[in-house]
């Protein structure tokens, strides 16, 4: 096996950190760049969507095979060419003429994001020493957060003082110098030779992945009622099941499942998901809260919503030390607690909750996932063999990913059902046109929705503690 050099571990650090700052940033940039599109490119909203969806969807449904090819090929090579395809791609957008034509390079562009994201977290644990990797993916966490707090603020900037087109060549120097450490700095760990790519097993799941986050998407607009979405949760389960039945007859598949044997990785993979469906659900519902029922412009929503990323920013390297000293598994678990508690303050909220009021029940969020998530994000890659480190970090990756979507999806849907029950029928405007009242009252269910399913992964969380110290394991 290749020894590790550590003493350049810190400048692969940089290296990493560009290329996840370059991959968040420009989802919220893109984000906010919405409603510009609709008017500069004549095309309407449900078209714009695609702009987002198509990049979500490429990058959902890649992360897994790229894993495993990193498995096979070495991450240095993969990860490099992933910042020049994301370059490119962020080029081609800038230049974009046409709508559909944006939407064909957000394709390209989210090529080279799945190249990056989902290698990311295994090249740190690789140039880190474990004494250190909650620290190493603690500061990752905090990169993140950056990224979320300052797209807005820059996307805002850049699209009112020179155009849409500015959001995506901002990528450009970034690339550059990215792609530039990524091949000085990034080592050249030569895996084990011999291996076969599962061609079959990796077409089941981007199939699988596909139908699950195209039901999970388009489904927002058809409902989940409808017979198309339908059958794409069919497809969902079939091709799943064509992918756990390949996976378990040839010698090479591309996710051994006999590493969810492991405890702390399943436990893990798990908790990680639920925080990530709670957590998107809130932040597509808060927005909604503060402007229709609190009065609050865009501005002032803007600068409320930024207290999850600055908690989450602040305690991930914190709690990603501790967990290098006192264990993943406490920490965890007193980050899932604090987020219980967090998201019951949540369900308190009403139509005269003042701001101080809302940063008391709202920033205890960031606060918990920034502890849970660092030795969270630790423990499944420890638990990872070497030579499976790539994919492992793909499934990190593609649960953050999925737990996303699903949050968007669930919790929103949750929430205008509950509306529309408080309301006694379907309404014109849909469930944002309803008064304030029956708003705050569906937003009090779902939020006690999200309480019950944190509190599922605490228990969780807290069955997984007791045996590792009866075992010590």
């Amino acid at each position: 096996m290749q020894e590790i050099d550590y003493s350049r571990k810190w400048h692969v650090m940089v290296a990493v950190a560009m290329g996840i700052f370059l991959a968040t940033i420009d989802g919220s940039i893109v984000n906010l760049a919405l409603p510009t599109l609709v008017r500069d490119l004549g095309a309407d909203f449900a078209t714009v969507q695609w702009v987002v969806l198509a990049y979500l969807l490429t990058v959902a449904t890649l992360l897994l095979g790229i894993g495993r090819l990193a498995d096979m090929k070495g991450k240095k090579p993969i990860y490099t060419a992933g910042f020049i395809v994301f370059t490119i791609g962020s080029l081609l957008c800038g230049l974009a003429p046409s709508i559909y034509w944006l939407i064909a390079f957000r394709v390209l562009q989210a090529v080279g994001a799945a190249m990056v994201v989902a290698l990311g977290a295994a090249i740190l644990t690789e140039a880190f020493p474990p004494s250190e990797r909650g620290k190493a993916l603690g500061l990752f966490g905090t990169v993140v957060s950056l990224g979320i707090v300052v797209g807005p603020t820059l996307g805002g900037i850049l699209i009112e003082a020179i155009s849409w087109h500015a959001i995506f060549f901002v990528n450009l120097p970034v690339g550059v110098v990215g792609t530039a450490l990524s091949m000085r700095f990034v080592p050249a760990i030569r895996p084990p030779g011999g291996q076969t790519f599962d061609l079959w097993g990796a077409i089941a799941m981007f199939s699988s992945l596909l139908c699950l986050s195209l039901a999970l998407t388009v489904g927002q607009e058809l409902g989940f009622g409808d017979g198309r979405i339908l059958a794409l949760f069919a497809g969902f389960a079939v091709f799943l099941a064509t992918f756990v039945a390949t996976e378990l007859q040839i010698p090479q598949p591309m996710i051994d499942l006999r590493l969810f044997q492991n405890r702390q990785l399943s436990v893990n993979l798990v908790t990680g998901f639920i925080t990530f469906v709670a957590v998107a659900g809130s932040f597509i519902l808060m927005p909604f809260y503060l402007e229709n029922v609190r009065g609050f412009d865009t501005r002032q929503v803007g600068l409320l919503l930024v207290a999850v990323p600055i908690g989450l920013g602040v305690m991930s390297p914190i709690s990603g030390a501790l967990s290098d000293r006192l264990g993943t598994r406490l920490i965890s678990v007193i980050g899932l607690a604090i987020l219980l508690a967090g998201y019951y303050a949540l369900s308190t909220l009403d139509g005269s909750t003042n701001v101080p009021g809302f940063l008391l029940r709202f920033a205890p969020i960031g606060v918990g996932m920034g502890i849970f998530q660092s030795p969270n994000n630790s423990a499944i890659m420890g638990s990872a063999p070497r030579e499976r480190l790539g994919i492992v970090s793909g499934l990190l990756a593609i649960t953050r990913t999925i737990g996303q979507t699903t949050g968007i999806a669930v919790l929103g849907a949750m929430w205008a059902s509950r509306v529309f029950a408080y309301a006694g029928n379907p309404l014109p405007g849909g469930a944002t046109a309803a008064p304030a009242a029956l708003q705050v009252s569906a937003l009090r269910d779902t939020y006690l929705g999200i309480f019950a399913l944190i509190a599922f992964g605490l228990v969780l969380g807290i069955w997984a503690l007791v045996e590792e110290q009866r075992t010590g394991a």
